[in-house]
């Protein structure tokens, strides 16, 4: 919306512009001076309009991130994404469709007016004689007033109102648990790719080193062509791994874009910190699962009370409703409509209304019952959440060590994939090893370093798991 409205503030400047400068033309031609005050009154002109220009620039710069953390990230899809925004809007309706319900509780003042013409007048028979009763052409206004004193459909709203509240803010912040985790999935997917990239130009670079010795030495006829070839087979296959790599992450990054709520034209400028990674994959794994920190726990909670109003409500239907109503009658009668309205009779009252249910066929205690038993099946939905929340937490905790030692494991594999590489290579241009070996230790290298790294991203993901599972991630 700030980008449409600078847009056409933009479009109404520019506009002005040439509204000024036209009239200026048409007023004043073929003077020296009239080009003078032209020039000035168009550089005055841009001068006062400047600042909507610069105001409109950094508006849209504003919307956009220079560069994409993961908390940036979050961040900005918290603010920005649609399933969110929807939230808020619910939140909203929530509102005000309480504030519409409570306002039964205010006194209602009504006026209805109506005009009537009747061309045959009603008539009864009193003593013997033919008696009309009204006249021709009659009028009616009347306010009315009504208050209510006790109504239970009232009262359950005005105390469930505030857990009505909770639950819609609840929804919210479920939904934005849920983002917060695709959020962190997509943008350590797009660090794993990252990564995988820079193995393959790695790969890439070595790869060009070994053909090029491949070739001197076929050149200095120390070996065949067979090794040149091979080296010239394995490059054209790294490059075409690089380049399916490189489509695999513009896919993921616009994948993270829609998570986002961001701008699908703009870029995203993904900034991380190896090291800080590095310290973040660890986790203290002796925690135990809190239950009432899980956001599906309070939604429980809450539905419970609502639940237990509903059942006071229902317990509460023997009460009678009790109110206070009057009115203020004007009426008018005339058999000639221009005199209608010069004899008025009015009336008013004032009253007291009390409804007390006597029998409804069993509908209160079916309802007191059925009350009960949603509220007993709550209860259950407690004991469900419970086992639901143990069994996942165990499992992701079971993903997160097993993901662990396989990293430490794949980390010391990457080590000595290196050191077995660097000894490999210096042996093969003394000569002693042949080039097959070269390129078995090349695809080692590259194995180890992309496991490597496919095992840093699913233990981060894991760890996410277990803190969702510990209730841990709060919005």
């Amino acid at each position: 919306m700030p980008t449409i409205n600078n847009k056409m503030n933009r479009s109404r400047s520019v506009g002005l512009v040439k509204i000024l400068i036209g009239m200026a033309v048409t007023n004043f031609t073929r003077s020296k001076e009239v080009k003078q005050y032209l020039a000035k009154l168009v550089t005055f002109t841009l001068f006062l309009l400047s600042p909507f220009f610069v105001l409109s620039q950094s508006v849209e710069k504003d919307s956009l991130l220079t560069e994409v953390t993961l908390k940036n990230a979050i961040d900005y899809a918290i603010l920005h994404q649609p399933k969110i925004q929807q939230s808020l809007v619910d939140q909203e309706i929530v509102e005000t469709t309480i504030k519409s319900k409570i306002s039964e509780w205010y006194p209602q003042i009504n006026f209805n007016f109506n005009q009537q013409r009747n061309f045959i007048v009603p008539q009864t028979i009193i003593g013997g004689n033919i008696i009309k009763l009204g006249s021709e052409n009659s009028s009616a206004g009347q306010f009315t007033f009504s208050q209510t004193i006790f109504n239970n459909e009232v009262m359950l709203i005005s105390r469930s109102k505030n857990d009505v509240r909770l639950q819609a803010e609840q929804v919210t912040s479920s939904n934005k648990i849920d983002l917060v985790v695709d959020v962190s999935k997509a943008f350590y997917d797009i660090l794993f790719t990252i990564q995988q990239n820079k193995v393959v130009e790695s790969n890439i670079v070595r790869t060009e080193q070994s053909l090029k010795d491949a070739y001197n030495q076929y050149k200095a006829g120390v070996v065949d062509k067979i090794d040149y070839k091979r080296a010239t087979i394995t490059l054209n296959n790294a490059k075409a791994n690089k380049r399916t790599a490189e489509e695999l992450l513009k896919a993921k990054i616009e994948y993270l874009k829609s998570l986002m709520g961001y701008p699908l034209s703009a870029s995203l400028n993904i900034v991380y910190d190896s090291l800080q990674l590095q310290r973040e994959i660890l986790l203290d794994t002796l925690q135990v699962p809190d239950y009432s920190s899980r956001i599906e726990y309070k939604l429980l909670s809450t539905q419970r009370n609502l639940l237990e109003s509903n059942l006071k409500y229902n317990k509460w239907s023997y009460l009678p409703t009790v109110s206070a109503n009057g009115a203020y009658n004007l009426s008018f009668q005339s058999n000639k409509f221009n005199q209608l309205y010069t004899n008025s009779f009015p009336s008013s009252f004032a009253a007291i209304s009390l409804a007390i249910p006597i029998f409804q066929g069993g509908k209160r205690k079916a309802g007191v019952q059925a009350a009960e038993l949603e509220l007993k099946r709550n209860e259950l939905d407690f004991s469900n959440l419970k086992n639901v929340i143990n069994a996942g937490y165990a499992q992701a905790m079971a993903v997160y060590k097993s993901s662990l030692v396989n990293y430490l494991s794949l980390k010391e594999n990457l080590n000595e994939a290196k050191e077995v590489y660097d000894i490999i290579q210096l042996q093969y241009r003394s000569g002693i090893k042949t080039y097959l070996e070269v390129t078995s230790s090349e695809n080692d290298i590259r194995t180890a370093e992309i496991n490597y790294y496919t095992a840093v991203y699913q233990l981060l993901v894991s760890k996410i798991e277990v803190q969702k599972a510990l209730g841990q991630i709060n919005y």
